[in-house]
């Protein structure tokens, strides 16, 4: 299983999504989409061995490609998706999420609880343009990466990540978009490290 923890910060923890604005009145949920699209659309399939969560300020929007229905590619499509997901947010009750459709679940928490319960499901790779280069590290065993939507991590969220990556890797010479980076990391899980094709 390969997962993604993104965080959003800017993007809306509340339903009140403009669909029809995302880039300039949705705090970047057009980006958000992007991952999400990245981290689970195949050309003509959904990845079954993926999984992404959006931490949007106290709440995470999980979204497994195992088990989630109707997901198309296009951004509004995904934003409504995350959107229904927000919308359940009464229904999600301390750490027991809320599961608004299949194969989405919305929990009550941030940043570092998503950390927490994601650690122990595998190994914390952090993706920074400031890590070790990618090519010279084997792919870990149940991998989770965690990135940043297009600002940095905050100082409090470099603390929480500190105390938890296994690894820091880059995954080239440039900064790449978050859903650039994700489509890169599948490739080099997808290679075996860039071993075999």
């Amino acid at each position: 299983m390969r997962q993604f923890l993104v965080i959003g910060h800017e993007a809306p923890s509340t339903p009140e999504v403009p669909l029809d604005a995302l880039a300039s009145e949705a705090g970047r949920l057009d980006l958000l989409a992007r991952t999400v699209n990245a981290a689970l659309l195949e050309s003509h399939g959904i990845r079954e061995d993926a999984r992404i969560h959006l931490v949007l300020d106290d709440v995470t929007v999980s979204i497994d490609g195992a088990t989630v229905r109707n997901l198309h590619p296009d951004e509004r499509s995904i934003a409504a998706l995350i959107r229904t997901a927000l919308e359940a947010r009464a229904d999600a009750i301390g750490h027991m999420p809320a599961e608004p459709a299949p194969g989405v679940e919305l929990y009550r928490m941030g940043f570092e609880a998503s950390l927490e319960r994601l650690a122990a499901e595998g190994s914390i790779v952090q993706l920074h343009e400031d890590g070790d280069p990618v090519a010279e590290i084997e792919p870990p065993e149940n991998p989770i990466f965690v990135l940043s939507d297009h600002r940095d991590f905050t100082d409090s969220e470099a603390a929480s990540l500190e105390d938890r990556t296994e690894y820091r890797l880059r995954l080239g010479p440039r900064a790449l978009h978050a859903d650039h980076a994700i489509s890169v990391t599948h490739n080099w899980l997808d290679t075996d490290g860039y071993a075999s094709y």
